[in-house]
């Protein structure tokens, strides 16, 4: 195959409508519209979610609690996953990324107390859970917020 061979997929590209356009288009005089009511008017149509007046769906659904739009998202590290580093290793957020224990950092990294540590480490996070704290430097690690 040669570049001036090339040609795109049979039935890849089509051509547009041209409406309104003479009567012998095909697609004159209405233009696909139809003849009169609500769609074939300037800004005809209806809203997103309208249902002919019926109750829409999303009135007719119970609300319920509050979403807090400040709300941070933390990426969670189980004790037991650090078990994987080495004695005396620093663990950072950016070598958790790095070894792939944490794909998406979020807001942050928090250490929680799943499982146990037997590993004494140096850890950095964004938050830690007591208990998790506790357990790191029960280890004989240190805990160091970021």
């Amino acid at each position: 195959m040669k570049l001036h061979e090339l040609k795109p997929a049979e039935g890849s590209r089509k051509e547009r409508k041209r409406l309104g356009r003479g009567i012998g288009s095909g697609q004159g005089k209405t233009a696909g519209k139809g003849h009169k009511g609500q769609n074939a008017r300037s800004g005809g149509g209806v809203r997103l979610g309208f249902e002919g007046g019926q109750t829409p769906l999303f009135r007719r659904l119970p609300k319920r609690g509050f979403t807090n739009v400040n709300r941070k998202e933390f990426a969670i590290v189980n004790l037991d996953t650090l078990n994987r580093f080495e004695d005396g290793t620093e663990v950072t957020p950016e070598l958790l990324i790095e070894t792939g224990v944490v794909s998406n950092e979020k807001a942050g990294i928090k250490i929680l107390a799943n499982g146990t540590l037997e590993k004494k480490l140096t850890v950095k996070a964004h938050k830690f859970s007591s208990a998790a704290k506790e357990a790191i430097e029960a280890a004989g690690g240190t805990t160091e917020v970021n």
